[in-house]
């Protein structure tokens, strides 16, 4: 099923596939050149205005899809894990029959990133890392979220809070159902300890880029990403939280393109 949005010159299309069993929604800003953007426990709509950014800027094609389980989506026992479900976009790529992909991650999107690049598919050219969570690092663990206050979790997400979105007039209180989502593929550690290790094996150009003011996942926690990487550069960016692509778009976006990529 596929469903063109307003815009007729340069359309998104919003489509459902069947992947690995499962079905996924997918943002398509069709600009020619393709991204795969992977969003994070925040959701899709954390990702959406970037996107609509990128696609605009670069005339780049971009894809957003939501991770099944995420936003009232069904997820299929089929998907377990992270590395399931970076399988899963793989397996898209096919589909779409896409080369030359530079695949952007934040926070868990990151996670997932690392995994597709990892599984190696020669459909994937580079990879853009922001404030990824995923690895072990000594001395520098990732903060709990579990039980924090909605303020809370906004003082460690972002540099100026005040930029965090509003939630809706009337949405729902309590647990986010996307919060479990998120457990189900990350589990209880949100990480895992063999990643840091494997991502010496990934021989793609990655950049790393982390907002200097994450009280989630600190900038040693990145800079230990990007050193774990064997063709990797570590971009920090001032005045930005957990989520750049909210709170500093332009910022971002910037970085990325700084290194041609």
């Amino acid at each position: 099923m596929t469903t063109v949005l307003a815009d007729s010159l340069r359309p998104t299309r919003i489509s459902t596939r069947a992947v690995a069993g499962a079905e996924i929604t997918l943002a398509d800003r069709d600009r020619t050149r393709p991204f795969l953007l992977l969003h994070g426990g925040a959701g899709p709509g954390s990702m959406t205005g970037f996107a609509d950014l990128l696609a605009e800027r670069t005339h780049s094609r971009v894809l957003l899809p939501t991770h099944p389980g995420f936003s009232g989506t069904p997820r299929p026992g089929t998907l377990g894990s992270t590395r399931d479900l970076a399988a899963a976009y793989v397996e898209l790529l096919e589909q779409l029959d896409l080369s030359d992909v530079t695949v952007v991650g934040n926070s868990y999107g990151g996670w997932v990133a690392a995994e597709i690049g990892l599984a190696r598919s020669p459909r994937v050219s580079g990879a853009v890392i922001i404030d990824g969570i995923g690895i072990e690092v000594d001395g520098h663990p990732m903060t709990s979220v579990a039980g924090l206050t909605s303020a809370d979790l906004l003082r460690l997400s972002f540099h100026d809070s005040s930029k965090a979105p509003r939630p809706p007039a009337g949405s729902a209180s309590g647990p986010s159902p996307d919060l479990a989502a998120l457990a189900a593929y990350a589990g209880p550690t949100m990480s895992d300890p063999t990643l840091l290790a494997r991502l010496g094996t990934l021989d793609l150009p990655v950049h790393v880029i982390w907002g200097e003011s994450d009280g989630i996942v600190g900038p040693e926690y990145g800079r230990a990403y990007a050193d774990a990487l064997p063709e990797s550069t570590f971009t920090l960016l001032p005045r930005a939280g957990h989520l750049p692509q909210l709170e500093s778009p332009e910022e971002l976006l910037g970085a990325i393109f700084d290194l041609g990529r």
